[in-house]
């Protein structure tokens, strides 16, 4: 049992969302006597999100689900400087053109979770360059800048990896916390907001908000934090081989984006239907108590699950019936050819190039890189563009197999010797 009373907080609990909390007691007692409006920020860095941002996005749907009111914060002001967290540099400085075109297929995959409108329970969509671009820097230095401590901000794990580094943290940089501080506060003002969510590399900034809330006299304001998740092996969740895995189906195939969640590792399956569908409980636990090969149904269910949600039910379905055709009548009928690298080899990891070559694809490296840079080669199924890919037994469905394609018919199983 999680011990919260609210129903969302409770949910959130025990599907594993909660990272930590500014006032458990406060915020869930919030949450059983009122309708909630709580925020996740999202900053236009990419003209789609990735599956990186799926457990921030759940968390909003979760929100709605047991009666609050999301709002998805569009970062259409904050964008034009980039977040510093956790990164090793500055982030490459976008135009508001570029930011515009990326918030417009941003904006696309929330109606997939969300039910937005004017209503008490309907999320909302809103933008920080509403009130961001507008600011009279002197006042703005006055009346909000006065309230950061530097020596404090210097302490944040966000700030101090950077200079323990010896890397360069801007002062432009440096303004993004206090930027992401005054849209909590603003969004208390506007719309009664007092919760801000998002990942736990974000709690030094949520925090500043709450301080600054405190200041400049909002009601109480809380924070709430997920885990910062990777796979089982270490992983980045919403990248691969192939590059980022896009919720934006101009950008990533509902077949392509089913494939990811298929070849989810077997110690994560139950962690990801918990985060990434919205199963029963029960029926959760019956899909990871699968042993053997079973675990395969388990991941054809996530798989198909996560992709109804984002594309629809009809998509998933496709996608899993077109996967079926291809890999297991494919590989039950021995039709598709294969070949056998050392599992010590595949285990350290064999070179695309390499892997071409050795199924027959090209003659030579260079042959092979003329292929990925036209486009036409696929590691199971997801396109490749870079010519130095390592691939590894990482990329092994829960058969053991990879599945390297060249063009649309051109398939070679590869399999650990």
């Amino acid at each position: 049992m999680s011990g919260f009373k609210s129903e969302f907080l409770h949910t959130l609990s025990e599907r594993g969302f909660i990272h930590q909390t500014s006032d458990d007691g406060g915020l869930d007692a919030l949450c059983a006597s009122e309708t909630l409006t709580a925020y996740i920020g999202f900053d236009a860095t990419a003209s789609s999100l990735h599956a990186g941002s799926l457990i921030q996005i759940m968390m909003l749907h979760w929100m709605q689900k047991t009666g609050h009111r999301p709002i998805a914060l569009m970062g259409g002001g904050t964008s034009m400087i980039g977040d510093p967290s956790f990164k090793d540099e500055a982030r490459k400085l976008l135009t508001e053109e570029n930011i515009a075109e990326n918030l417009k297929g941003i904006r696309r995959c929330f109606s997939n979770y969300l039910d937005f409108g004017e209503g008490p329970g309907d999320a909302l969509m809103v933008n920080n360059a509403d009130w961001l671009m507008g600011l009279n820097y002197v006042e703005f230095l006055r009346d909000v800048g006065r309230h950061f401590s530097v020596n404090r901000m210097l302490s944040f794990d966000s700030v101090k990896l950077r200079l323990d580094r010896e890397q360069s943290l801007s002062f432009l940089e440096f303004n993004y916390m206090i930027l992401q501080a005054y849209d909590f506060v603003e969004l208390n003002r506007r719309y009664g907001c007092r919760a801000q969510m998002g990942g736990s590399d974000q709690w030094g900034n949520i925090v500043n908000g709450i301080d600054l809330g405190h200041k400049l006299g909002t009601p109480q304001l809380f924070a709430l934090t997920s885990p910062l998740l990777t796979t089982s092996s270490g992983a980045k969740m919403g990248k691969t081989a192939s590059g980022a895995v896009w919720l934006n189906a101009d950008m990533l195939s509902a077949y392509d984006f089913w494939q990811y969640w298929r070849n989810t590792e077997d110690a994560d399956v139950e962690r990801f239907l918990k985060l990434y569908t919205t199963l029963a409980m029960d029926e959760i636990a019956k899909l990871a108590a699968l042993g053997g090969n079973d675990i395969n149904e388990a991941k054809k269910v996530l798989a198909t699950e996560v992709t109804a949600m984002l594309h629809g039910r009809a998509a998933a379905e496709e996608a899993a019936e077109t996967a079926r055709k291809t890999f297991e009548e494919g590989v039950a009928a021995d039709t598709l050819p294969s070949i056998s690298v050392p599992a010590g080899e595949l285990q350290a990891g064999i070179g695309l190039l390499t892997l071409m070559v050795q199924a027959g694809f090209a003659k030579s490296n260079g042959e092979a890189r003329r292929h990925i840079q036209g486009g036409a080669v696929r590691v199971n199924d997801q396109q490749v563009n870079d010519e130095k890919a390592s691939i590894t037994s990482d990329a092994a469905d829960g058969d053991g197999v990879i599945k390297l394609s060249m063009g649309k018919k051109r398939h070679v199983l590869v399999k650990a010797g």
